[in-house]
């Protein structure tokens, strides 16, 4: 997978992680609400390998 799509899947799984810790915190079920943040996690992880791969791409063409 590329950068690109790395960094569009992990803004997807951010922004369904946060709908759900919404939700969560609104009906009050804390299992929603911990499933968010673990969804939001991984997709701030997703992000930071995309930029990763956009750094070493960047010094690779150096």
């Amino acid at each position: 997978m590329g950068s690109a799509a790395d960094k569009a899947k992990g803004l997807g799984n951010e922004a369904v992680g946060n709908v759900k810790q919404g939700i969560g915190k609104a009906t009050g079920s804390r299992e929603l609400e911990a499933k968010g943040k673990v969804q939001e996690i991984k997709g701030e992880a997703q992000q930071a390998k995309g930029k990763a791969k956009d750094a070493v791409k960047r010094a690779a063409d150096l």
